[in-house]
């Protein structure tokens, strides 16, 4: 079974974030990490390697620094590494990123493809499923538990208070959430080996099927009205009932202000 992981470095948002002048993030500038639902999905594919001997191939588009992502997957176990990387890519929406990976996809066999349900640096969860409309693949988003059956994905899709569970006939696209699995650490056997690991690099002309229209910055039919960091939450209302059964009346009466009850 072949599975081809797509991961994304993403600013570390605890160090705040910085903006390029027309709005899109200055990821040059920033300290960077690996996605945290990626990685879910990353360790995901891992056991399943571990389970059934899968091969796992990392994917990323990005900038050329990308690539320290790429060699902790493969510090973490992962087989090959691809970086997708060309400066007429930069810029790139959800649509053009999606474009851009499933082009990259098309010189690649696999079974599966695992990514992230969504991004910490955009939070749109749009584009897994939007490279399996792409693909043509039949898609399986937030998931919490991944099982083989020949050639059935037999998986938990989380679904408010409950779960889902769905079939799905490979080659499919999984979304994998943050709360999948915890991720192994790197081994130091994995890291010697990491950095000796040649790590393959694409460009535009790599690309399969896609037209440069759909790709980029000119490519991307979402535009950035306005950029910020996060908005603080201001003290709120504090309240010092007189007895216990006050602080229980007012609780009450807010949530039912609320309609939560």
């Amino acid at each position: 079974m072949k599975i081809v992981v797509c991961i994304k470095q993403v600013p570390d948002t605890k160090g705040g974030v910085k903006f390029n002048p027309d709005g899109t993030l200055d990821r040059a500038a920033m300290l960077a990490i690996m996605n945290p639902d990626d990685k879910a999905g990353l360790e995901a594919a891992l056991r399943l390697k571990d389970q059934y001997g899968a091969e796992v191939t990392v994917l990323t588009m990005g900038l050329p620094k990308a690539t320290d992502v790429l060699q902790e997957a493969l510090a973490m176990g992962a087989d090959n590494a691809i970086l997708v990387t060309d400066r007429v890519l930069g810029g790139a929406d959800t649509w053009a990123t999606s474009t851009t990976i499933a082009g990259a996809l098309r010189n690649i066999d696999y079974d599966l493809v695992i990514t992230g349900r969504q991004a910490i640096d955009g939070d749109t969860a749009q584009v897994g499923p939007q490279i399996a409309e792409h693909l043509g693949l039949p898609v399986i988003s937030y998931t919490q538990d991944i099982k083989i059956d020949g050639k059935k994905v037999i998986v938990q899709r989380q679904f408010d208070d409950r779960y889902h569970i769905l079939e799905a006939e490979m080659p499919c696209l999984l979304t994998a959430l943050a709360e999948l699995n915890e991720p192994r650490y790197m081994t130091p056997g994995g890291c010697f080996d990491a950095v000796k690991a040649e790590i393959t690099t694409w460009g535009r002309k790599d690309l399969k099927d896609v037209d440069d229209s759909n790709l980029g910055l000119a490519g991307s039919p979402t535009k950035i009205a306005k950029a910020s960091d996060k908005v603080r939450k201001g003290a709120g209302e504090k309240v010092t009932p007189d007895s216990p059964e006050d602080a229980v009346s007012y609780i009450v009466d807010k949530l039912k202000v609320k309609h939560v009850i």
